[in-house]
């Protein structure tokens, strides 16, 4: 395989690794501490946490498709094959299934905010599992991290 796609594999892996963290536990907690206003700070957040599931699925969907050309059969045999396929889906979760939740109860609650409204306990019942399930996520991205060399050979 070409050494630019083996390249690509790793500049991907450290890419998506790297914006779970930067964005998951140090962006979007200073928007929090920073911001006088915690809606926009939720907003900015959630932007933010967009654009990594898009790249979190952008960059599964390239790794799949290099461990599978790079080992043929062997991909399902792969632990960094599972680690990319399980943090896809938790991106995938996460964005298709988690935050419309999240949207409709910000809808619902309209016009007051969120967390003024009937809705907050909910609300923070959800915020508390889309977390989880981010959290998991990183902690496979630091699991690939440190085997990334496996898909390679």
């Amino acid at each position: 395989m070409s050494r630019v796609a083996e390249n690509l594999y790793s500049v991907l892996i450290t890419l998506w690794v790297g914006a779970l963290w930067a964005i998951g536990y140090l962006a979007a907690p200073t928007l929090f501490r920073v911001l006088d206003d915690r809606a926009l700070a939720g907003r900015v957040a959630g932007e933010m946490f967009t654009y990594v599931a898009w790249l979190g699925i952008a960059a599964a969907a390239y790794l799949l498709v290099f461990l599978a050309l790079r080992k043929h059969g062997a991909a399902f045999k792969s632990s960094v094959f599972w680690l990319v396929l399980v943090m896809l889906l938790l991106a995938v979760a996460g964005y298709f299934g988690i935050q419309p939740i999240l949207a409709q109860l910000k809808a619902d609650s309209f016009p007051r905010e969120v967390m003024e409204s009937a809705m907050r306990d909910r609300f923070m019942a959800w915020h508390g599992v889309s977390s989880v399930v981010y959290l998991i996520q990183s902690l496979l991205g630091l699991m690939l991290v440190a085997l990334q060399g496996r898909g390679l050979r």
